[in-house]
C-alpha cells in the first residue's frame, strides 16, 4: 500500500513538473550549463507561466490564476485515477471537484469571518458618532461623503463606463468631490442649502461647457447626478439628526441618560428618528443575506443576480421587526402604524439604494467601487443603503410628526 502510494506521488510529481523544466549538461565535466527553458507550444501548456515565487500562482491559465496547492492536489488525483485504471476515471474526477469545492469553502468562511470582524468595528465608532450628534456626526458624514464621491467619480472613469461615454475631466471631479464633502457642514450651519447646490451646479456646468475639445452630453449628466447622490442626498441626514431638535418626551432611556452627556434634552426626535433608521438599514441588509441563503430561488433582477424574492422579503419583515422593536423599546413613536410605516420606508431606501449602486457598478465592470475596507470594498459598498434612506425618512417624520406625538 505504502509503494503504490509513492508511486502515486511520484507520477503526480512528474506530470506536474515535466512541462516546464527543462535542463540538459554540456560535454563538460566540471560545471552543469543550463540552457533557456523552451516550452513547446501546445494546446497543453501554451497558456503555462513559470512562476520562480512559490508563494505567487504558478501558472496562469484561461480560467484564472491556478494556486501552487490546487494544481498539485489536482496532479495527485490524476495519478490516483490513472494507477486505478480508466473505469475509475470518473471517481478521480470526482475527487478534483471535492478538492476543489474544500478550498473554495474554506476561502469564503475567511471572508466571511473577515466581513464579521470588520463591520463590527465599524458599527461600534458609527454609533457613537451618531450618539454624538452635531458637528461630530456632520464632520464624520462629510468625510465618508468625500471617499465616497472619489470613489463615484473613479467608477464613472473607468473603462466599463467610458467605452460608452466621455467621462468629466479629472479636475472638474475633483472639484465636484469638494463641493460634495462641503454640502453636509453647510446643511448644518445654514439649514437649507438649495440656492448654494443650484449654484455650484451652474458653476460646474459652465466649466463643462467652456472646457477644450467636444463637451458631451454624457459628461454634464454623469456629473450632475453625482452631485445629487453623492452630495445633496446624504445632506438630509444632517436635517434628521441634528435639525429635528424636538424632545423626544416619551423616551424612557432619556429619563436616565447622564448629564454630563446631555441629559434628557440630548434624546430628541431627530436621534432617535436616526437610531431606528440606521437598525431598520442593517435589518435589511442581515436578514435579506440570510434569508436569501437560506430560501433564495428567484432572482430579484438582473442588476444585482444575488438578490432574490425571498431574500427581500425576509429583509422586509426584519426591518419592519426592528422598527416595531425600537419603537416600543424607546416608547416612540407611539403608533404602531406609524412603526410600520417607518420601517416599510427604510427598507424600500435601503434596497434602491443597494440596487442603484450595484448598477453603476455592474456597467462599470468591477466588483467594489473601492477597497479601502477589507472584506467589504469601498465606502460606497457599505453606504450605498444609506443614501436614499436619509431623504425618505426625513420627509416622513417632517410632514407625519403628529403621527409622532410631537
Amino acid at each position: 500500500m505504502g509503494l503504490n502510494i509513492g508511486v502515486m506521488v511520484k507520477g503526480a510529481m512528474a506530470s506536474f513538473a515535466e512541462p516546464v523544466l527543462s535542463t540538459s549538461l554540456c560535454t563538460c565535466p566540471c560545471r552543469r550549463i543550463r540552457k533557456p527553458l523552451i516550452l513547446p507550444l501546445s494546446s497543453e501548456n501554451s497558456s503555462l507561466r513559470l512562476v520562480n515565487d512559490n508563494t505567487k500562482p504558478l501558472f496562469r491559465s484561461g480560467l484564472g490564476r491556478v494556486s501552487v496547492k490546487r494544481r498539485l492536489l489536482t496532479a495527485v488525483a490524476r495519478a490516483e485515477s490513472d494507477q486505478l485504471g480508466d473505469d475509475d476515471n470518473s471517481k478521480g474526477i470526482d475527487r478534483i471537484h471535492y478538492l476543489q469545492n474544500v478550498e473554495d469553502k474554506q476561502k469564503k468562511a475567511s471572508q466571511l469571518k473577515k466581513r464579521v470582524i470588520f463591520g463590527i468595528g465599524i458599527g461600534l465608532p458609527v454609533g457613537c458618532v451618531v450618539l454624538a450628534g452635531g458637528w461630530v456626526f456632520t464632520v464624520a458624514l462629510a468625510a465618508s461623503v468625500f471617499i465616497g464621491s472619489r470613489e463615484y467619480f473613479e467608477l464613472v472613469s473607468s473603462r466599463g463606463i467610458a467605452k460608452g461615454m466621455t467621462p468629466p475631466p479629472r479636475y472638474v471631479s475633483r472639484v465636484c468631490s469638494v463641493i460634495c464633502a462641503l454640502m453636509p457642514l453647510l446643511t448644518l450651519y445654514f439649514g437649507n442649502i438649495d440656492i448654494l447646490v443650484t449654484s455650484a451646479a451652474f458653476v460646474v456646468a459652465i466649466a463643462l461647457l467652456v472646457q477644450r475639445g467636444s463637451p458631451r452630453f454624457a459628461q454634464l449628466s454623469s456629473t450632475m447626478f453625482g452631485l445629487f447622490y453623492c452630495g445633496y442626498l446624504p445632506c438630509f441626514w444632517v436635517k434628521l439628526r441634528c435639525g429635528l431638535a424636538a424632545p423626544a418626551l416619551n423616551t424612557g432611556i432619556g429619563r436616565t441618560w447622564p448629564i454630563l452627556l446631555g441629559g434628557q434634552a440630548h434624546w430628541t426626535v431627530g436621534l432617535v428618528a436616526t437610531l431606528i433608521s440606521f437598525s431598520g438599514v442593517i435589518a435589511t441588509d442581515t436578514f435579506a443575506f440570510l434569508g436569501g441563503k437560506a430560501f433564495g430561488r428567484t432572482p430579484l433582477t438582473s442588476i444585482s443576480p444575488k438578490k432574490t424574492w425571498e431574500g427581500t422579503f425576509v429583509g422586509l419583515v426584519g426591518c419592519i421587526a426592528i422598527t416595531i422593536i425600537l419603537s416600543k423599546s424607546l416608547s416612540w413613536p407611539q403608533s404602531l402604524f406609524s412603526s410600520i410605516a417607518f420601517g416599510f420606508l427604510n427598507f424600500f431606501g435601503s434596497v434602491f439604494g443597494d440596487l442603484t449602486e450595484s448598477m453603476i457598478k455592474r456597467d462599470a465592470g468591477v466588483k467594489d467601487s473601492g477597497s479601502l475596507i477589507p472584506g467589504h470594498g469601498g465606502i460606497l459598498d457599505r453606504v450605498d443603503s444609506y443614501i436614499f434612506t436619509g431623504a425618505l425618512a426625513y420627509s416622513f417624520i417632517k410632514t407625519s410628526l403628529r403621527l409622532y406625538g410631537v
